[in-house]
C-alpha cells in the first residue's frame, strides 16, 4: 500500500475543479441512462430512489464503521472496485431479503411481495425502505461523529468486531427512531388495528411522513457538516466527556434542525408562486400545502450536500488566506456553502435544469416545478460518485500519496 499524506494531484483549486466536473459528468450520464424518461431505461422515481438511498447507507457501514474491512490492504483502484461491487450485492440482499422477506413478516408495509399478492401498491414497501435509510443517515454515523464511536471506543476491540458492534448499536437507534417517526405514517395509510396513525398532525399540520423529512434532513446536514467544512466546530466548545458531549450535540443539532426547517418553510413563500399553493390545496386540501412546505424544507437542505462535501474532500476546505481551523474559516465556509446551495437551487428550478437537464417533464410549467420534491433525489444522486471515490477509492486518481 502507498504511504504518506494525500496530496491533490494538480494542486488547488485545479484538483477540486477537475473533480467537480468529473463527478457531475458521471452523475448526469448515469441519470440519463437509468432515470431520465428520455433515456434507455427511464426508471424514475422508483426503484432507483430506494437503491440509491440504500447504496449510501451500506457504504456508511462498509467505510465509516468497518473501515473497508476485509479489503483495506488491497491497493487502489482494485480496492475501490471491489468495495463498489460488494456494495451493490449487499444493497440487493438488504432490500430483497432483510426488508422484503424478513422484516416484512412483521411490518406489512415493507413486505413487497405480500403487498403485491393482495393488490396493494408495492410502492409503499419501497417508500418504507427509503424512510428507514433517511433515519439511518443520522442514527448510524452519529455514533462516529458526535459520540467519537462511544460506547465501542475506546477499547481494544479490533475490526471486524468493532464495526459490527457499531452497526448493531446504530441499528438499535435506527429501529427505535423508525418505530416512533416513520411507522405511524403507514398507520395512517394502511388503516388497521396493528398500526397507530401519525401522532404529529397537530404539530406539523399534516399526517404525512414529509413532516419528518423536513427537519430530519437538516439534522443530517448539520451532522455531516460537522466533520467536513466545520472541522468539528461548534461542538468543540462542549468539553464534557462522552456520552454527555454526544447527547448535548444531538439535542442542540435537532433544535437547530427544527429552526432551519421552519425558516425554510417561511422563506419558501417568498418565491414559490401562489399558483403552486392553489394547485396543492385544490388537490388535497390545506394539509397538502403543509406537506409540501415540510418536504421543500428538506429539499433546500439537500442543495447543501454537494457543496460542503466537495469543498471539504476535494478543495481541502480552502479558506482563501483565513485560518482553515479557525472561526473565521468556519463562518466563511458556512456562508459559502449556503451561497452555493442557493445557486444550485436557482439553476435547478429557475434555470429549470430539472426539466431540460434531468427530463422531469412536469417542470415545464413554472407553477408545477416545485410540487414533486424531485430535487432531493438528484442531490443524493449527485453525491454518489463523490462519496464512492472518497470512501472506496481514497480519492484516486485525483489525489496522490506523498512519500
Amino acid at each position: 500500500m502507498a504511504t504518506g499524506e494525500l496530496k491533490p494531484r494538480w494542486g488547488q483549486p485545479i484538483t477540486g475543479i477537475v473533480s467537480f466536473f468529473v463527478f457531475f459528468a458521471i452523475a448526469w450520464l448515469s441519470w440519463f441512462i437509468l432515470s431520465d424518461t428520455r433515456g434507455p431505461i427511464g426508471w424514475f422515481p422508483y426503484p432507483f430512489i430506494m437503491y440509491l438511498a440504500m447504496m449510501i447507507l451500506v457504504a456508511i457501514w462498509q467505510h465509516m464503521m468497518l473501515g473497508d474491512w476485509p479489503f483495506q490492504n488491497i491497493a487502489q483502484p482494485k480496492r475501490g472496485i471491489i468495495l463498489a461491487l460488494v456494495n451493490l450485492v449487499l444493497v440487493w440482499f438488504v432490500i430483497d431479503i432483510i426488508f422484503y422477506r424478513i422484516l416484512g413478516l412483521g411490518f406489512n408495509f415493507i413486505n413487497y411481495y405480500g403487498l403485491e399478492a393482495i393488490g396493494k401498491p408495492v410502492i409503499l414497501a419501497q417508500v418504507g425502505v427509503v424512510c428507514f435509510v433517511l433515519i439511518g443517515f443520522f442514527t448510524y454515523p452519529v455514533t462516529t461523529i458526535f459520540f467519537g464511536k462511544w460506547p465501542i471506543k475506546p477499547s481494544n476491540i479490533e475490526q471486524p468486531a468493532a464495526g459490527f458492534a457499531e452497526i448493531g448499536w446504530g441499528s438499535f437507534l435506527t429501529i427505535f427512531c423508525y418505530a416512533a417517526l416513520i411507522v405511524p405514517f403507514f398507520g395512517s395509510v394502511l388503516t388497521g388495528p396493528a398500526l397507530n396513525p401519525s401522532w404529529w398532525v397537530g404539530i406539523g399540520g399534516t399526517s404525512h411522513v414529509h413532516w419528518v423529512f423536513g427537519w430530519w434532513e437538516w439534522a443530517i446536514v448539520i451532522l455531516f457538516m460537522t466533520p467536513n467544512v466545520w472541522r468539528m466546530k461548534p461542538w468543540t466548545l462542549i468539553t464534557v466527556p462522552q456520552p454527555w458531549k454526544g447527547i448535548l450535540s444531538v439535542i442542540l443539532s435537532m433544535i437547530a434542525a427544527f429552526i432551519l426547517a421552519y425558516i425554510c418553510r417561511a422563506i419558501t413563500l417568498l418565491w414559490v408562486p401562489a399558483e403552486t399553493f392553489h394547485l396543492l390545496e385544490e388537490a388535497k386540501g390545506a394539509s397538502e400545502v403543509q406537506r409540501f412546505l415540510w418536504l421543500h424544507s428538506a429539499e433546500i437542505a439537500g442543495f447543501t450536500l454537494f457543496p460542503f462535501l466537495i469543498w471539504h474532500h476535494y478543495f481541502d476546505d480552502m479558506s482563501f488566506g483565513l485560518n482553515v481551523d479557525g472561526w473565521a474559516g468556519f463562518f466563511f465556509r458556512t456562508v459559502g456553502v449556503l451561497v452555493l446551495a442557493a445557486a444550485s437551487y436557482w439553476i435547478y428550478y429557475f434555470a429549470n435544469f430539472g426539466h431540460w437537464g434531468l427530463g422531469n417533464h412536469h417542470m415545464a410549467e413554472f407553477a408545477q416545478r416545485f410540487i414533486h420534491g424531485e430535487s432531493l433525489v438528484w442531490n443524493f444522486w449527485w453525491i454518489i460518485p463523490l462519496l464512492w471515490n472518497e470512501w472506496f477509492f481514497h480519492k484516486w486518481p485525483f489525489y496522490v500519496h506523498e512519500e
